[in-house]
């Protein structure tokens, strides 16, 4: 069968993947949105359903005043001996932590803290014992993938931290795997910068701590010669055996919004890429060492069909899964039932790095059309939609209670230090202002909708939403919002139809 990448859309990077029984599950990062680290599942590899977060209550993770990309970094999901175990990083505090669930539909535990630094964490588990690799500095000073021994139970390191692989040369070697595969230890990890330079990389052993031997033709997977190519930045992978012995990767890429435009918006999705091993125990990835934007394969069978939603709704999705906030939110200021939101507002306004009254999903794909009718009341503030990457790279389409006691639906641009209202269009405060957004790979269109026409506020180039121009490891997310102190709005009829 023939599918397509990337196999999950949208800002959901870094991701690691389990097999348990006949099912899948897969983790990915969060950073400053809570609940943290979304929990996937899958039978097939390429459908995949969220069932879940790993990090649900505000004692399990600290995101408060987190600024944009700090948080929670690169997570691992393994399972040993009926329980299964997320291991990450607040790169934010500096802290590697773990938690564990004998459910996976359930909660998970309170955090768990190693006294190991370094970030993208991972646990291998065998004969009873746990070790922990993330990369770093280790006990002696020395710089690379850095392994301990520990005591599963406590987080008590029961070894001294040591370097076991130092890569192969690339710049920012992060994102380590230990698995073992046919009696040999394989250490895969990423070099390059999760950007344009992106790679996989690997080494493997006789022996669990080394010494590790590198694949000779390393990058074993990466896209980082092909100009003009859509799939970029790929790397940051983990390997998964499926139940007729197959092996693939997934990991992260990006989809640049032209081809000869290198920025992308919809931050870092997940791929999946064949892999195949040889007689000598070494094994490559993809295309001859590249992902592609489909993959024509005899593992899938014919009957798996890869499904897509491509139309979004309060009525179709589910707050607690789909939906996120930034930051640690204040839940009094939500109300969310199944065909609309109300949100209440408070002086924390989108500018901080804080958590304002927010309510977003990502953005999965460039062309779409987003419609939503909001009604503000209160004597001041503003309601609306932000297509968000960060507090100062986002555009507003909103309506807002000037002083003067008007209300007016306005396009906001915000890109670095200028802030800017493009047009302002006064409307009936009695009636709900439909708001609508059409979007491109290059552009974003802004709409007032009145007596069924379409009056346009203006345009936004999406470049200026890119990593590439904003800096950071997110992508844009649709948020809702609502700001100040006496303003609440009710959104309702929210469609977002990705074309």
């Amino acid at each position: 069968m023939k599918y397509n990448n990337p196999v999950i859309k949208g800002f959901y990077p870094d991701p690691s993947v389990c097999k348990v029984g006949d099912t899948y599950y897969l983790v990915c990062s969060s950073f400053q949105f809570f609940p943290g680290v979304p929990l996937f599942e899958s039978k097939d590899l390429i459908n995949w359903t969220q069932i879940g977060h790993c990090l649900t209550r505000e004692s399990q993770v600290q995101l408060s005043r987190v600024n944009s990309s700090g948080g929670v970094f690169a997570p691992t999901i393994r399972h040993y001996e009926g329980r299964f175990y997320m291991t990450t990083t607040n790169d934010t505090t500096r802290q590697n932590f773990y938690v564990w669930t004998d459910d996976i539909y359930g909660e998970w535990s309170e955090p768990v803290f190693v006294d190991q630094g370094g970030i993208d964490p991972d646990l291998y588990f065998e004969n009873g014992r746990a070790f922990f690799m993330s990369n770093g500095t280790d006990d002696q000073g020395v710089g690379g993938v850095v392994q301990c021994e520990l005591n599963i139970e406590t987080g008590a390191k029961l070894s001294p931290s040591r370097s076991i692989w130092k890569g192969t040369g690339g710049r920012y070697l992060e994102s380590p795997h230990m698995y073992k595969i046919d009696g040999r230890y394989y250490l895969m990890a990423a070099e390059g910068g999760t950007e344009y330079g992106h790679m996989v990389i690997y080494a493997r052993s006789e022996s669990l701590s080394g010494p590790f031997e590198s694949y000779a033709a390393n990058p074993v997977l990466t896209n980082r010669n092909l100009g003009g190519y859509e799939l970029q930045g790929v790397g940051h992978g983990d390997l998964i055996q499926d139940g007729g012995g197959n092996w693939w990767m997934l990991h992260l890429g990006f989809r640049q919004i032209g081809r000869w435009l290198t920025y992308h918006h919809l931050g870092r999705e997940v791929f999946l890429t064949p892999v195949t091993f040889d007689e000598d125990g070494w094994f490559t990835a993809g295309h001859d060492g590249i992902t592609l934007t489909s993959f024509t394969t005899g593992r899938i069978p014919d009957h798996v069909v890869q499904q897509e939603q491509k139309v979004v709704t309060f009525e179709n999705t589910d707050w607690n899964l789909d939906w996120c906030y930034l930051r640690h939110p204040s839940t009094e200021n939500y109300k969310l039932e199944t065909d609309r939101a109300v949100l209440r507002g408070t002086d924390i306004t989108l500018d901080a790095p804080a958590s304002p009254t927010f309510i977003g999903i990502r953005q999965k794909d460039f062309d779409a059309i987003l419609s939503c009718e909001v009604q503000l009341s209160g004597e001041q503030g503003e309601a609306g939609i932000t297509l968000y990457m960060d507090e100062n790279h986002r555009y507003d389409l909103a309506v807002r209670n000037d002083q003067d006691g008007s209300i007016k639906v306005v396009e906001r641009l915000n890109i670095g230090d200028v802030k800017s209202i493009e047009k302002a269009i006064p409307i009936n405060p009695e009636n709900p202002a439909k708001l609508l957004i059409r979007s491109g790979h290059e552009r974003y269109h802004f709409f007032l909708v009145q007596d069924n026409e379409e009056i346009a506020l203006g345009t936004a180039q999406t470049r200026y939403l890119s990593s590439e121009v904003a800096g950071g490891f997110t992508g844009v997310v649709i948020g809702l919002y609502a700001v100040g102190e006496n303003a609440e709005a009710e959104f309702t009829n929210f469609k977002c139809e990705y074309l």
